[in-house]
């Protein structure tokens, strides 16, 4: 029997976008905390390679969340608002409005074709465990357990 693809092209590529959301605002928050201070949208924009806009877009379901707060004017910026202890992954990630975990998805263009069915009740059931198994683990790393790790790579980095 005749190959149709080669093992290369049977490998999975995503051309969707990734939203990396999530990963933003771990990483501003992260930076807040090692500054210990008030850091501008400008300075966070520049620690994420992003624009300012894109920041303040981000932080505002954190500071509805409670987790930051903003103060104007001189010497304003946006800080910590809560105990990084006590905050998980998770509860950033349901901050940010709980994004798609999985760019993959079921095919709907035949709703009512058996084979399609057989293989989105397959699949919809592998993508609720693997993204229930996820959050789960998400929800068992603290924000302090980040900067914790940050400072041990910090620590070896400069005794290099």
């Amino acid at each position: 029997m005749a190959r149709l693809t080669s093992p290369a092209s049977c490998s999975i590529r995503s051309y969707v976008r990734r939203d990396s959301r999530l990963s933003g605002a771990l990483h501003v928050l992260l930076h807040m905390a090692e500054r210990g201070q008030p850091m501008t949208s400008d300075e966070l924009a520049l620690c994420m390679s992003t624009n300012p806009v894109v920041v303040r877009r981000m932080m505002a379901g954190l500071r509805e969340a409670g987790f930051v707060q903003s103060e104007k004017g001189h010497g304003g910026g946006w800080t910590i608002a809560c105990d990084l202890k006590a905050v998980s992954i998770k509860d950033i990630y349901d901050a940010l409005g709980a994004p798609t975990v999985f760019a993959l998805g079921n095919r709907t263009e035949a709703p009512g074709c058996l084979v399609e069915q057989a293989l989105n009740s397959a699949l919809d059931s592998a993508f609720h465990d693997a993204e229930a198994l996820l959050l789960a683990r998400l929800g068992t790393i603290s924000l302090a357990d980040l900067s914790d790790d940050f400072n041990r790579r910090f620590a070896a980095y400069r005794s290099q």
